[in-house]
């Protein structure tokens, strides 16, 4: 059974963000859904798409992505059994004291806090690759080619030809 990730975003204009995770989700070959979904502002409609998630039987991550007030994250990982990434775009405005509200959570709500999209995406094919063999060789391919491009660059600046 192929693994799925599902991306909610709590605006429109968390949709950049939502993408940029998407498109790192692609290239370790995840399937992903991406869903708009406010826990201030339609909670209801929040609680049934997460019904209707946690009915699929696919293995899966969710990846949250909320600026100001990030209540998804927290209500999200408050409903579902698999594991939640907070990846909350970060804010200019305030400077970045809008992640607060993505660091700290009430007790027995423990989304994990990645900012960066890829690292969002690593994170989940890591927890997906548990049990997909096909996504966890995805995910050791890529470290091994970060691993040989840290070399390569080593060998490039002490002037020998890279290995």
């Amino acid at each position: 059974m192929k693994p799925l990730v599902v991306i909610l975003m709590g605006s429109r204009s968390d949709l950049e963000h939502g993408r940029s995770v998407a498109r790192a989700l692609e290239s370790f070959g995840l399937a992903w859904e991406m869903r708009i979904a406010s826990a201030h502002k339609v909670p209801d409609h929040l609680l049934k798409l997460l019904q209707a998630y946690e009915a699929d039987p696919r293995p899966k991550v969710y990846i949250t992505v909320a600026g100001r007030s990030n209540a998804l994250s927290g209500l999200v990982d408050g409903q579902v059994r698999a594991p939640v990434i907070a990846c909350p775009p970060i804010s200019e405005a305030f400077a970045g004291a809008d992640l607060f509200s993505s660091l700290r959570m009430p007790s027995g709500i423990a989304p994990a806090v990645v900012l960066d999209p890829a690292g969002a995406a690593l994170l989940a094919a890591k927890i997906l690759g548990l049990a997909d063999p096909e996504t966890r060789e995805r995910v050791a391919r890529f470290q091994e080619q970060q691993r040989q491009r840290i070399l390569d660059d080593d060998a490039e600046i002490r002037g020998d030809s890279p290995s």
